[in-house]
């Protein structure tokens, strides 16, 4: 879909394995080498190609006026489509906001996991109805971690797959009791939204549990978006940056990456070949993903390393997605320190790298003003302008700032 703003532009499609589109890759890999400089941009948990194009258009359309005194820059842009989901009730700040509700979130889930219409169609009428019976939230447990692959052989690859301190915090949230879990759930629920204005009129326990499996339904969800993103990084746009460091070897590369994109760009990393040394910078908002991935026991330790500038990760405390809904899975898993991040569990994107003694942390007034060090983490405090947006997600899509668009150029060296 055409980015209007910014040219050239390039839109790389990738499929759940990380196989890109033919004919998106080779149009890619025969300009590349006519740009100094080439920005990547993924974005997260959002299937729909319009929106997701939209992003790009309105965040790299902030890049014109910030380079108008670089006249010797060539600079390319590419915007990464990958198969994931956002649910309806997440807000995008500026953005049109879809009120089709959950109807449609189950519609979208029919088109992001294939194969599963009747578990899906099942799933919504239980959501509907809300039995008492345990026996139902049971039934809708076991469909749900069906549905998004998490039953239990498959949670435990995926955790293998996910590696580090992520591994760990998985099991509960996907195999524990459905109603210790949904329950658990209903209350972070109901301390994002406030449990009067959620609850209404239902039985406070019966509204708040069924509250809860729903939320159970977006948390397994991610967790199929998450593992996605990783292999798609991985498999997929990795060896595709390679693929540029061989047929345009004097391209730099700068990554870019929002929400589960940030994990995907990350992994990229991983995929690199070990002779492709294009990517000059990373540029990680919102980053999804545990903030000690790239601490010594995390599933990316030492990748920074291939990056011949910085690794910078914005986060924000007004980000509800991470800084509530990230951590359940380690309070599940027992863990009943501060359901705002500060245990080991914690998101990126909420409080920035953990596990690394020389990754600088600063405030964006800094980090606009201050040379970022190459092959070095550093992690940026946006929460002055990542602020806005309703529950549940809070301020986690509020991104496409001048702010954002100008440390992402300064990590890349030119601004």
């Amino acid at each position: 879909m055409a980015v209007a703003s910014v040219q050239p532009y390039w839109d790389l499609t990738f499929d759940a394995d990380g196989d890109a589109d033919a004919g998106q890759r080779d149009a890619l890999l025969a300009h590349a080498g006519e740009r100094t400089d080439l920005v990547l941009f993924s974005h997260g948990w959002n299937n729909d190609l319009s929106t997701a194009s939209a992003l790009y258009d309105r965040f790299y359309g902030l890049f014109p006026a910030l380079l108008s005194d670089a006249p010797g820059l060539r600079l390319g842009y590419a915007g990464v489509h990958w198969p994931s989901m956002r649910f309806t009730d997440e807000p995008i700040p500026d953005f049109p906001h879809t009120a089709a509700g959950p109807g449609a979130d189950l519609a979208t889930l029919k088109r992001v996991l294939p194969g599963h219409d009747a578990t899906v169609d099942r799933i919504a009428e239980l959501l509907a109805r809300r039995p008492a019976d345990p026996a139902a939230l049971d039934e809708f447990a076991a469909r749900v971690r069906t549905l998004t692959g998490c039953s239990l052989p498959r949670a435990a690859a995926l955790a293998q797959d996910a590696g580090g301190t992520e591994a760990a915090a998985l099991p509960a949230l996907l195999t524990d009791d459905p109603g210790t879990v949904c329950a658990a759930l209903g209350d972070a629920v109901a301390e994002v939204h406030g449990a009067e204005e959620l609850f209404g009129g239902l039985d406070a326990i019966g509204g708040k549990v069924w509250s809860g499996a729903r939320e159970l339904l977006r948390q397994a969800t991610y967790f199929a978006m998450k593992g996605r993103a990783g292999t798609v990084g991985r498999a997929g746009l990795g060896p595709l940056i390679g693929l540029l460091a061989a047929r345009a070897p004097g391209t730099r590369v700068h990554l870019v990456g929002h929400s589960f994109g940030a994990r995907l760009v990350s992994f990229a990393l991983a995929g690199l070949p070990p002779e492709a040394r294009n990517v000059a910078s990373v540029t990680l908002l919102q980053g999804a993903f545990s903030h000690s991935a790239y601490s010594p026991d995390g599933a990316l330790h030492g990748l920074q390393s291939r990056v011949d500038g910085p690794v910078v990760a914005c986060h924000s405390t007004h980000d509800q997605a991470l800084g509530v809904f990230y951590p359940l899975a380690s309070r599940l898993s027992g863990d009943d320190r501060s359901l705002l991040g500060d245990d080991r569990w914690g998101a990126l994107g909420h409080d920035g790298f953990r596990g690394l003694p020389d990754a600088p942390s600063v405030p964006l007034a800094t980090a606009l003003n201050t040379p970022f060090a190459s092959g070095r983490c550093t992690s940026v405090d946006a929460s002055a302008v990542v602020r806005s947006g309703g529950p549940p997600s809070g301020a986690h899509n509020d991104i496409c700032h001048p702010e954002l668009a100008a440390l992402t150029l300064r990590a890349a060296a030119l601004l």
